[in-house]
């Protein structure tokens, strides 16, 4: 059974979900009070959350307030286990009470969803009164429509986690086939990104990057020339929602999987006509494909696709990346997400620009400057002219006044311009010192009118606005992917299932059993396919294959919690298998690097992840302080071996699979 919950300090839930048994066991607690206590009707299920909940959490406000510290993690009498988490002025709770889940599964849970929400919400996140609107809407349609789409999305997490290698290791899985990869790039940069950036219909969007998943595999990707480089881990995100919109059906290809012969050879339909290396021109899209009745079929697969699509395929999705620019960063960037279905399986994703998308990063440098000077203002026990405890004022005043000149018309503006008027007739005072509760308000006015402006640009939808790609470019594009993949579908759903098998591994590493292979640089990995579904696969019937699955869970999650307190190497024998961790830098020339003793990880820290905070991300920097001059990489392996082979072959064979798959992750990607 299991719940999570975000509240807000008044002890409010602002968000819930919980599983099936749980729901009914509160139910049915509530129904025996209620007759206990002789009331004719029992409260909503959303008001029995909040009684149920509101002592912990009134526990946990008068510990902060009191001590500044509150609960991690706590094990109930009936053996319920509690996980807590703060982030501003939110408490998020995660509760398990079946023992299908540990502290790192609830406290991953947790992470994975503020990312959800900060890539959903953007910078209005900072703000903890209009986030509470955005959880907890008060007209109850809107707030169910809200609620349901991050129960959905945990959902889905959830369901990817426990079956899908990608999201175990939480990194990307490409699809292996470099000549139909490369020519997807090529023809996803002429015949997707300039037709619709060159086009009419595009309503001053512009893509910035497309890319086509096969399930959760992405097969090709392509970035325009002047866009930032998407992060890995907004890469997976953007996956895990193309995943919700459009879920991979387990049996969809079950009866090809069956009856296909469990080899290392695929049925491979006949290069692109016209195809030639890199950097060497595509015959026109006319002659890409010789097909048989393909008109009609496209046709019918475009209408089915196009009938799938949310609102007649017109209204994208608004999430929040990770830009880096030439000039400017910005960690939440507005963009729009189209999500298309080409057949079931197989997805077509577009991400476009904003047109403000400038005012973003001016809103975000500034939101950033005032958050560091909050910060200041308050921990600083001394409170005297704002300059001595932020020595960049100026620069801020500055920045500010520029911004408000441009923008200052409308009514949330105007409130802006009153809020930063206030707090320059409190800061720049003559006088050395001012009331500093005073000046520390008026720095979170500021703070909390850049948030409402920035949700007024990116959040609401203005009447009238139609700011997006027409439904006929739409149309236009899906049709284009349909003609190029229609002789690859059925191929590359199979290909999806196996797309890396151990046999091509069995004859120069015997003994071992499976593998997980991390580029921890690119957010990249390479792993065997193991499929439950089918009724035979190369580990042999469907309870073999899903005790290795087992193995290889427990090992990915022991590797975790040893990486956590800084070891890089486990190696341990579990029964009849003996099992490997690794991780280990390397330069751009492959040479591995010294081994650096690791920070440790308290037990309360973001989980090791990329969907949780980003530990390699960090890692890759710490490690690169004394390697400034180099270009540092990362790398993860994970092994299992018959217990039988002795343990020093086990150890040099990790090796030599390690410079085996090393290549092998240089797919082209861009």
């Amino acid at each position: 059974m299991k719940c999570l919950l975000i509240a807000s300090e008044s002890a409010e839930v602002l968000f819930y979900w919980t599983d099936h048994d749980f729901e009914m066991s509160l139910r049915q607690r509530f129904e025996k009070m209620v007759e206990q206590h002789g009331e004719v009707h029992a409260p909503a299920f959303e008001d029995s959350i909040n009684t149920l909940f509101a002592p912990l959490l009134i526990s946990c406000i008068t510990l902060n307030e009191k001590i500044s510290d509150t609960y991690t993690s706590f094990v109930s009498e009936n053996n319920y286990l509690f996980i807590l988490h703060q982030f501003g002025e939110c408490t998020y709770i995660a509760v398990n009470g079946d023992g299908s889940e540990n502290e790192d599964d609830l406290r991953r849970k947790i992470f994975v969803l503020k990312k959800i929400i900060d890539m959903r919400f953007g910078l209005v996140t900072l703000d903890a009164s209009i986030l509470k609107k955005k959880l907890r809407p008060q007209g109850t349609e809107q707030r169910c429509k809200v609620w349901k789409m991050l129960q959905n999305m945990l959902i889905t997490y959830s369901h990817l986690r426990e079956e899908d290698q990608s999201f175990l290791v939480e990194a990307v899985e490409r699809l292996i086939h470099p000549q139909l990869c490369e020519q997807c790039i090529e023809f996803l940069d002429r015949q997707v990104v300039q037709q619709i950036n060159s086009s009419m219909e595009r309503a001053d969007e512009e893509v910035m990057h497309t890319f086509i998943l096969v399930h959760t595999k992405l097969l090709a990707f392509f970035s325009s020339r002047n866009a930032s480089s998407l992060k890995p881990s907004d890469l997976l995100s953007l996956i895990l929602i193309a995943q919700d919109m459009y879920p991979s059906d387990g049996n969809l290809i079950g009866k090809d999987l069956e009856t296909t012969p469990v080899t290392e050879e695929f049925y491979t339909p006949e290069l692109l006509p016209g195809a030639h290396g890199v950097g060497e021109s595509v015959g026109s899209s006319s002659h890409l494909f010789q097909l048989t009745d393909s008109e009609i079929q496209v046709a019918e697969d475009t209408l089915q696709a196009l009938e799938s699509l949310p609102s007649g395929g017109s209204v994208p999705k608004k999430v929040f990346l990770d830009a880096n620019l030439k000039d400017n960063y910005c960690p939440m960037m507005p963009h729009n997400m189209y999500c298309m279905s080409l057949w079931p399986g197989i997805s077509l994703v577009l991400l476009t620009k904003h047109p403000s998308s400038h005012v973003a990063v001016s809103l975000y440098q500034l939101l950033d400057a005032f958050t560091v000077l909050e910060a200041k203002l308050s921990d600083s026990q001394e409170f005297g002219h704002t300059s001595r405890l932020y020595p960049n004022m100026s620069n801020l005043r500055q920045r500010m006044d520029k911004f408000i000149k441009p923008v200052g018309v409308r009514e949330r503006q105007v409130k802006l311009l009153s809020a930063w008027v206030d707090f320059k007739n409190k800061a720049f005072s003559k006088l050395d010192a001012g009331n500093p509760q005073e000046l520390l308000q008026a720095c979170r006015n500021v703070k909390s009118q850049l948030c409402l402006v920035y949700q007024q640009y990116f959040l609401l939808k203005p009447s009238g606005d139609s700011q997006h790609l027409s439904v006929n470019l739409q149309a236009k594009i899906l049709k284009i992917v349909q003609e190029k993949l229609m002789d690859w579908k059925d191929f590359l759903l199979v290909k999806s299932k196996r797309n890396t098998t151990m046999i091509s591994y069995l004859q120069d590493f015997p003994g071992l059993i499976h593998f997980i292979y991390v580029d921890r640089t690119v957010g990249q990995m390479i792993a065997p396919s193991l499929n439950m579904s089918g009724k035979s696969t190369e580990l042999g019937k469907g309870p073999v294959a899903a005790f290795i699955k087992s193995k290889m869970w427990s090992l990915v999650g022991m590797g975790r919690r040893y990486l956590q307190k800084g070891y890089t190497t486990l190696t341990f024998r579990d029964g009849d298998y003996y099992c490997c961790y690794f991780l280990w830098f390397e330069n751009e020339t492959g040479y591995k690097l010294p081994v650096i003793e690791l920070p440790v990880l308290s037990d309360d820290s973001a989980p090791i992840g990329m969907l949780t905070g980003d530990y390699y991300r960090k890692l890759l920097r710490y490690y690169g302080k004394n390697h400034s001059l180099e270009m540092i990489k990362c790398f993860e392996l994970l092994t299992i071996h018959l217990g039988v082979i002795p343990t020093e072959f086990v150890i040099q064979q990790c090796s030599d699979l390690a410079r085996k798959l090393w290549e092998p992750s240089r797919i082209p990607l861009l």
